[in-house]
Formats: structure tokens, C-alpha cells, sequence
């Protein structure tokens, strides 16, 4: 099933059914996924489609003339045709109401159901750093160990920084490196150096385990997780 498009609920015929059925078909899809405690991209979708109809329900009036006009009148005289906001439009309005009132909650709920499974990965993660931490973490390793497999998946990381004009962002660039098994021998601190000599550029990265007590998808579920909680770890560290 396609992604829902940014203007799904104006786009095409205005109709409450119709819309109904397109994000009831769109939730059931994205429902199949959560039961399989995959979260990305769906939840992120979720909570894009979420907030752009709330911000759209509180400026309706100031994106007004962005929205699809019908001819009014065709003025053959004077080569010119009078086109009427649908905005303006009472059976228009009725109708997207209608879908805003029904598609809001749900959304909403969908979300909930997404950070549910978001917060059971998180309160089952830990991360932990590995050997001697460096000055600066704003690159380094991430080793997975995915609840009871036997794979440990290495990962570089790069922390960038970016502002807008309020705030400071932190983003988390990752590389899959290989793949190594778990066993006795082969600790956290043994990949690490081997992968120390395998990039001399990093000769004491920061690096970090984590390690799951449940098994989850690792490229729509662990690694995404993964990923914010480390960015988050490391501001918490850099205050």
C-alpha cells in the first residue's frame, strides 16, 4: 500500500466515506506492522499525518488560498474565468470537517499503539560504553546484540549538528561495518580493537553496546531506537 501523501484528506473528491475508507485502509496496514513490533517508518508517518492535520485544523483560515478552486464563472467577453474557494464552500467545509473529526483521534490512537511498542524496546535496551571513552563522541561504533541472537552487528557513527532558527538539532548518521558472533572469546572489547586496527583514522573511538532482552526487527525496530537513545545519552553526557 502507498504512503499517505502530505494532502491526502483534500486531495481528489472530498468525501468523508471515501477519505474514511482511504485512512481505515491506510491504519490497518500500518497496524500489520505494529504486530510485528516493526515501528519504522510507520510511526514517524503516523506522527507527521498526525500533526499536519492538527496545525492544518488550527490554520485553516491562513492556508485558505492554498486549497483547490472549482470555476465560478467563465467571463467570455473579457477572456476571463472567476474561480470560488472551496474554502468558502458550506458542503466543502462540512465534509473536511467531517474527516478531521474522524481522522484526528484515530491517527492519534495509532500513535499511542506505536510509542507503546516504542517505550517496551527502550525500557528493554541497554546501552553501555565500551573500553576507554575519548574526549569527544561525536564519532565512533555501535555494536548490537539483538536479544538472543547470536550476531553482534557493528556500526559507525557520525553525530552532526544543525540549528534552525530557535533551536540546536542533534542527527545520528549511521554505516553498517560486519557482522560478528557472540561468543566467550569474542567481548565487546575485542571487536572493538578490531576494528581499531581496521581504521586507524579512529584509534580510540568512542564506542557503545547495546544489548536487548527481547528480540526485535533489527533495521525497522532495534537500529532506530537504537540510534535516538544514543543521541540522547550523549547530550545528557554533554551538558
Amino acid at each position: 500500500m502507498k504512503e499517505l501523501s502530505v494532502t491526502w484528506f483534500t486531495e481528489g473528491i472530498v468525501d468523508f466515506e471515501h477519505k474514511k475508507y482511504v485512512l481505515l485502509a491506510y491504519l490497518q496496514h500500518t497496524a500489520q506492522y505494529f504486530d510485528d513490533k516493526k515501528l519504522y517508518p510507520f510511526l514517524s508517518n503516523l506522527i507527521f499525518h498526525y500533526q499536519n492535520l492538527v496545525l492544518f485544523r488550527q490554520n485553516k483560515q491562513q492556508v485558505a488560498e492554498h486549497f483547490p478552486k472549482k470555476i465560478k464563472r467563465i467571463d467570455f467577453d473579457n477572456f476571463r474565468i472567476e474561480y470560488e474557494q472551496m474554502m468558502h464552500n458550506a458542503v466543502y467545509m462540512d465534509e473536511l470537517e467531517s474527516i478531521l473529526d474522524f481522522a484526528i483521534p484515530r491517527l492519534k490512537a495509532s500513535v499511542e499503539g506505536g510509542k507503546e511498542i516504542y517505550d517496551f524496546v527502550e525500557q528493554n535496551m541497554e546501552i553501555q560504553g565500551v573500553g576507554i571513552m575519548p574526549l569527544h563522541t561525536d564519532a565512533g561504533y555501535v555494536l548490537l546484540n539483538n536479544g538472543q541472537d547470536t550476531d553482534i552487528h557493528a556500526y559507525g557513527y557520525q553525530i552532526t549538528l544543525f540549528t534552525d532558527a530557535t533551536e540546536r538539532y542533534r542527527a545520528i548518521e549511521t554505516h553498517y561495518i560486519s557482522r560478528f558472533i557472540k561468543r566467550f572469546s569474542n567481548t565487546y572489547e575485542a571487536i572493538k580493537m578490531e576494528l581499531i586496527a581496521n581504521n586507524q583514522q579512529l584509534p580510540n573511538p568512542a564506542t557503545f553496546a547495546v544489548a536487548t532482552r527481547h528480540t526485535f526487527p533489527l533495521h525497522e525496530t532495534l537500529l532506530p531506537v537504537a540510534k535516538r537513545s544514543l543521541v540522547r545519552l550523549l547530550y545528557q553526557q554533554g551538558k
